[in-house]
């Protein structure tokens, strides 16, 4: 448990960034999951337009230091083939 002032703050600045980052990953995720329906449909316009909605908030995570660079990158480039694939 937290004792000193400042540890008492570090703790509570950690609640929050922990409460903003859970809400960044979700939001992510829910981009990446439209991308995956599409893929799924088959439907390749909806999958390319969703894609594009999904990578600049991918990147937008990277900067923010919810995900690693090379784990987005890797994400968008797998995503891509596979929307590439279904024409």
């Amino acid at each position: 448990m937290a004792n000193t002032p400042q540890s008492k703050k570090r703790a509570r600045q950690n609640e929050t960034r922990f409460a903003i980052n859970k809400a960044r990953r979700s939001r992510i995720r829910t981009f990446l999951r439209k991308v995956e329906e599409a893929i799924a449909s088959g439907d390749k316009d909806a999958a390319a337009s969703a894609l594009r909605a999904a990578q600049p908030e991918l990147m937008r995570g990277v900067t923010k230091g919810v995900f690693h660079k090379n784990t987005a990158s890797r994400k968008i480039s797998r995503l891509a083939a596979r929307v590439k694939a279904l024409g």
